[in-house]
């Protein structure tokens, strides 16, 4: 479920994986980890969501084009 979100953001976003983790967790390697089956600990899963509603509510109030 945690990836199926981050996977939406960074097409949303057209945020490349790298940059995610980065900005997220401080690890650019955090995706491609997720992917291969990396079960992250309940803190950085809570890093992760937090940067999620961040980012979304940034957006939500972007103005529209």
């Amino acid at each position: 479920m945690l990836l199926q979100r981050i996977e939406k953001h960074l097409r949303v976003r057209r945020m490349p994986p790298t940059r995610f983790g980065r900005e997220a967790v401080g690890d650019p390697c955090f995706v491609f980890d997720l992917r291969d089956g990396r079960e992250p600990r309940p803190k950085t899963i809570a890093r992760v969501v937090r940067y999620l509603n961040d980012n979304e509510q940034n957006r939500a109030e972007e103005p529209q084009r």
